[in-house]
């Protein structure tokens, strides 16, 4: 399957987590740095994150993860405008290494 495939969320590979979490992130960086949201969401259109972007957007997901799975006792559940679970920063940053960015 062609990266484009994958990046539109029909891949094989957490294409459908990625779509959803790159949105988010891109969402959230434009409220912050639309200079860098607007590279940013060049570069995901084009199927090439800049390696700026890459590194944000693992750090983002690293930092975002609010489902962690457990129990009240165990840890607290972080509030977010998306579910990101442990295994959703493991699919993003799995996606980003298949592509040649260091995480």
């Amino acid at each position: 399957m062609s990266d484009e495939h994958t990046r539109q969320g029909t891949g094989p590979d957490g294409g459908r987590t990625v779509e959803r979490l790159v949105a988010a992130w891109l969402a959230e960086t434009e409220e912050h740095d639309s200079v860098a949201a607007a590279e940013a969401r060049d570069g995901w259109e084009r199927g090439a994150l800049s390696e700026r972007a890459a590194q944000d957007l693992a750090t983002w997901v690293t930092a975002r993860v609010t489902d962690t799975g457990f129990s009240e006792d165990e840890g607290p559940y972080v509030e977010g405008p998306v579910r990101i679970t442990p295994a959703d920063k493991d699919t993003v940053h799995a996606w980003l290494r298949a592509r040649g960015h260091p995480v």
